[in-house]
């Protein structure tokens, strides 16, 4: 796959591309669908589906034993980079299009960084590891300090509860659709990384 250009080079990008950053996880990591295999495949629980998922709190809408979701958030947290984790369809060569214009920046809610650090190097493997910078905060709400540090006033984001926050504070989020945040909202957003690149770029996905 490769990005294939749809405006003029002229065009000017409405958002300035070394002002935005994202999240991982749902947004660029498709964990979920692993999330779900595990499940399946280790307890037998085969009627569970993706659009299942309706809710952050995913021991309100999945019928799986709270300790079976703490073990396998805690594995996917762990060892990104050692699971089938894939990312989403087209985020690679998106990303990869956005590292030649800026390093990329990652703020990810997640308690440690290096394992998806890794995970991103891997599935990213044309961009330089010196230009994916990731940082975690443990904390969605902390995620607002990182991007004023570094000046970010875009941010590509799958929790609504988050982009409400982020709005607060004066940052831009642009909602990357999921099943669990399929709520009523003012924000910009976005279906897939096709629809983010056109936003970014003027340009579409070649297949």
């Amino acid at each position: 796959m490769k990005i294939e250009k749809t405006v003029s080079s002229s065009r000017i990008n409405p958002i300035p591309l070394n002002r935005l950053a994202f999240d991982i996880d749902g947004v660029v990591a498709d964990i979920m669908t692993t999330f779900l295999e595990m499940a399946r495949e280790r307890y037998g629980r085969g009627h569970l589906r993706y659009e299942h998922i309706t809710t952050f709190f995913l021991e309100d809408c999945l019928d799986l034993e709270p300790w079976i979701i703490d073990t396998l958030i805690r594995e996917l947290i762990d060892r990104p980079h050692e699971l089938p984790v894939e990312p989403f369809p087209h985020a690679v060569p998106v990303l990869t299009r956005l590292a030649q214009e800026t390093p990329l920046l990652f703020i990810t809610a997640r308690d440690r960084a290096k394992p998806i650090q890794t995970w991103l190097n891997r599935a990213l493997e044309e961009v330089p590891p010196e230009a994916i910078r990731v940082f975690a905060t443990g904390d969605p709400d902390a995620k607002i300090h990182y991007l004023q540090d570094h000046g970010i006033h875009y941010f590509v984001e799958d929790r609504l509860e988050t982009c409400h926050h982020l709005a607060g504070h004066g940052i831009t989020p642009i909602l990357f659709a999921q099943p669990w945040n399929r709520r009523e909202h003012p924000f910009l957003e976005v279906r897939d990384w096709p629809e983010l690149a056109g936003l970014l770029f003027g340009e579409g996905i070649k297949q």
